[in-house]
C-alpha cells in the first residue's frame, strides 16, 4: 500500500521544483490523486480480507502457500497499473491491467477459500462462514469480470465502470438469501424423507 504514495511524492517534487502551488497540483494531478485513494481503499480492503481467512487457518500446505505468493504478487504490482491510471493516457490495455489486476486478486482469494474448504484439516473456520466467503469471491469476481468489460468495449465509460462494485453487497444478499432457502429447502425434503 505504501508503494502507492511513490508517483504522488515524484509529482510534488517536480512540480515543486516548477514553482507551481499547492491548488494547480491538486488540480493537475487529480487522476493520480483519485487512483491513489481508490487503489489504497481496494488494497487494504483486501488484506483485511486475507486476514480475516488466514486468522483461522493453523496448518498450510505448499498449493496453499504458492496460492498466497500469487496473491501477494498482484497486490504488489497493483501500483504499477495505479501509476499508469493517473499519469498516462487512458487505453484498453491500462483498463485491463488495472481491472484485471483486481480481478485476478479476488479470483486467488475465491481459489483460496476454495482450497480451504477442501481441506477442512487445515484451519478452524467454520463451513458456514467459508461458504459465505466463497460466494462473497464469486460475486466480487463476476463484478470485477463485469466491470472489466465495460471499460474496455465502451470507452466512454471508463473507469467509471468500477462503481458496479456497489452492487456488491445486494448481490451477496441475494445469494445469501437463495442459498438459505436451498437449505431450508434440503433439511425439509431430508426431515420428510426420515419421516416416512
Amino acid at each position: 500500500m505504501t508503494l502507492l504514495i511513490l508517483p504522488l511524492m515524484e509529482s510534488v517534487i517536480e512540480l515543486g521544483r516548477e514553482g507551481r502551488t499547492v491548488p494547480e497540483y491538486l488540480s493537475e494531478e487529480n487522476g493520480q490523486l483519485v487512483s491513489f485513494a481508490m487503489s489504497f481503499v481496494l488494497i487494504a480492503v483486501s488484506w483485511i480480507t486475507h486476514h480475516r481467512v488466514f486468522d483461522r487457518v493453523e496448518r498450510t500446505t505448499n498449493a496453499l502457500v504458492w496460492l498466497q505468493v500469487a496473491w501477494m504478487f498482484t497486490i504488489v504490482w497493483l501500483p504499477v497499473p495505479t501509476a499508469m491510471l493517473g499519469s498516462m493516457e487512458t487505453d484498453a490495455v491500462q483498463k485491463v491491467l488495472y481491472i484485471g489486476t483486481l480481478l485476478v486478486t479476488a479470483l486467488l482469494m475465491l481459489a483460496t477459500r476454495l482450497y480451504l474448504r477442501a481441506h477442512p484439516e487445515l484451519h478452524r473456520i467454520p463451513d458456514a462462514a467459508l461458504a459465505e466467503g466463497v460466494r462473497v469471491e464469486i460475486v466480487l469476481c463476476a463484478l470485477f469480470g463485469i466491470a472489466l468489460l465495460v471499460a474496455v468495449l465502451i470507452p466512454a465509460v471508463g473507469y467509471w465502470a468500477m462503481f458496479l462494485m456497489v452492487l456488491s453487497a445486494p448481490a451477496q444478499a441475494i445469494l445469501g438469501r437463495r442459498s438459505a432457502r436451498a437449505q431450508r429447502t434440503s433439511a425439509g425434503a431430508g426431515d420428510a424423507g426420515r419421516a416416512r
